[in-house]
């Protein structure tokens, strides 16, 4: 049902002007409580009868009194004046207090992967804070969708949103122990070239990997993979299954790894650089809810010795 907001033409401070009268009994002390003039006060009256056509007050030389009119609004008024000022009292309190309802979009891999624990976490840190999660490899509008914050790996920076790096990540080389068994680990990057390789997010064909060692050396290889997926989700399932080596985030491998389940290859060789961003609208400061869950993930991060926050130009406390 659409709100028939065109019955009221009347302001807001005339309605608060009118029901100080009733309340108070006076222009005189509503003007005081209003920090008015009574004639402003008066005229605020007067603006208000205009506005809905009807006679609000009586009024004599000595006294002014609400008329039937004016009783039957007031009632309205007044309960509608209280539910105004509580539900300002919440949104300026969503930009201190933690509370309410967070929605967030993360890649699928992320969000299967590196997410729960975090989350987890964050519930047992916040349980007044809901959470909705989706986890979708889209890139996801924040404003039409009324995300709050979007967890981003790489990428292009985006206009109209503000960003802040929580993570500098790795991608390192894994393989399951099962195929290790039949495939002996490659004792130097050319012996890469003898593996089945399992590779997310390439172009067909040829598919080039920049590999540093972190002390100053880089290799860039051009690589033809036995398997090709569009997902690092997928990519960390078939390395599970000793379909490969797998070309994977650390943070993604981590858990993988902690088990025995899969195995680094070629270490310390990996593709480094790669920006985990949180992203969240521009132009407005933070809901507090938004702002602690974002350095909830970076405080997290920072404990899987993952290279910590810095900001794109921005205030890290909005």
């Amino acid at each position: 049902m659409v709100a028939r907001t065109e019955t009221f033409r009347g302001g807001l401070e005339d309605v608060r002007a009118f029901c100080a009268v009733v309340d108070l009994g006076t222009v005189t002390a509503a003007a005081a409580s209003l920090q008015e003039t009574k004639g402003s006060v008066s005229r605020r009256i007067s603006r208000l009868e205009q506005a809905l056509g009807a006679r609000l007050m009586a009024r004599t030389s000595r006294a002014v009194s609400p008329t039937a009119e004016g009783l039957a609004f007031y009632a309205k008024a007044q309960e509608s004046l209280t539910l105004l000022d509580e539900a300002a009292e919440t949104a300026r309190d969503a930009r201190t207090v933690p509370t309410g309802h967070l929605r967030i979009t993360t890649s699928i891999d992320f969000g299967i992967e590196v997410m729960p624990e975090i989350v987890a976490s964050f519930r047992t840190a916040y349980p007044q804070i809901t959470v909705e999660m989706l986890n979708t490899d889209a890139r996801l509008d924040l404003a039409a969708n009324r995300i709050d914050l979007a967890l981003r790996l790489g990428g292009a920076e985006e206009t109209g949103y503000r960003a802040m790096v929580l993570a500098t990540l790795a991608l390192g080389l894994y393989a399951a122990p099962a195929y290790l068994l039949r495939r002996p680990a490659p004792t130097d990057l050319a012996g890469l070239h003898d593996h089945d390789l399992i590779l997310a997010r390439e172009r067909i064909g040829t598919a080039g990997l920049v590999l540093t060692d972190g002390q100053g050396r880089t290799e860039p290889l051009a690589l033809s993979p036995a398997i090709r997926v569009s997902d690092f989700a997928t990519a960390h399932r078939l390395t599970l299954a000793g379909a490969g080596i797998g070309h994977l985030p650390s943070l993604v491998a981590a858990r993988a790894v902690e088990a025995g389940e899969i195995l680094r290859v070629l270490s310390p060789w990996a593709t480094r650089g790669a920006h985990l961003r949180a992203v969240t609208l521009a132009g407005r400061e933070l809901p507090a809810r938004v702002q602690v869950f974002r350095e909830h993930v970076r405080s997290a991060l920072a404990a899987r010795d993952c290279p910590g926050a810095t900001l794109d130009g921005d205030d890290p406390n909005r």
